[in-house]
């Protein structure tokens, strides 16, 4: 994840704030979360408390994030994810959900979803996850992670790794361990002893040779491939 080293890539004036679409379907909770990212000075540009709702409302406003239930009335969470990266490429979504079912996650990510997070997570992983993805990174709760690699390893359904020794270099391999085990990047630049920019780096270059969209197909890329 991006870290505030990395100012020049990411920092946001007033007018470049991301723009957050909340959906949810409990009233009380859509209106808990916009008063808490209005408070950081986040700008909100709407609720939905739907699927159906939220496509629409990503149609109008084009927000730079959606925050997303996944257990809802009529269209889920993941439906309503893969349509919204279907009619909104640069709309990321980030899930926020208090299921940390395992099956829930992998189907969030091959949606299209850059990001899982749990509804009693800390306001600071959920700044951490909105800026994430607005800058068109990602981050997953390491309790998440932790759920999805057992989850992957279980079905046994892994291929050969050898083919991705000779494309990644050593280090990159290493990132992509860590990525892999639910570190953001600030946690892998601290365990590499290496700068968070160069974190940085060495993902856009992973993601580019696997030809995968964010640092979460990654894991269960590494995952599949034996790499973890």
């Amino acid at each position: 994840m991006t870290q505030p080293d990395d100012a020049p890539d990411t920092s946001r004036g007033a007018a470049d704030r991301p723009r957050v679409l909340i959906v949810d379907d409990h009233d009380l909770f859509r209106t808990g979360l916009r008063n808490l990212l209005e408070d950081q000075e986040l700008e909100v540009v709407g609720e939905a408390s739907s699927g159906h709702e939220a496509i629409v409302r990503v149609r109008e406003d084009a927000p730079d994030v959606v925050l997303m239930d996944i257990n809802m009335p009529g269209m889920s969470g993941v439906e309503a994810t893969r349509e919204i990266a279907r009619v909104s490429p640069l709309t990321r979504v980030v899930v926020l959900s208090i299921s940390d079912n395992d099956g829930d996650v992998i189907d969030a990510v091959l949606a299209g979803a850059c990001g899982y997070l749990l509804k009693d997570s800390s306001i600071d992983e959920l700044l951490r996850g909105i800026q994430a993805a607005s800058v068109g990174d990602s981050l997953i709760s390491p309790q998440i992670a932790a759920k999805v690699l057992q989850r992957l390893r279980a079905t046994g359904s892994r291929e050969p790794a050898a083919g991705v020794q000779t494309d990644l270099s050593e280090r990159e391999l290493d990132v992509l361990k860590l990525i892999a085990n639910g570190k953001d990047n600030a946690q892998i630049a601290a365990e590499l002893h290496i700068s968070p920019k160069t974190v940085k780096n060495h993902i856009s270059n992973i993601l580019m040779k696997l030809q995968i969209e964010n640092r979460i197909q990654a894991a269960v890329y590494a995952v599949r491939r034996g790499i973890v």
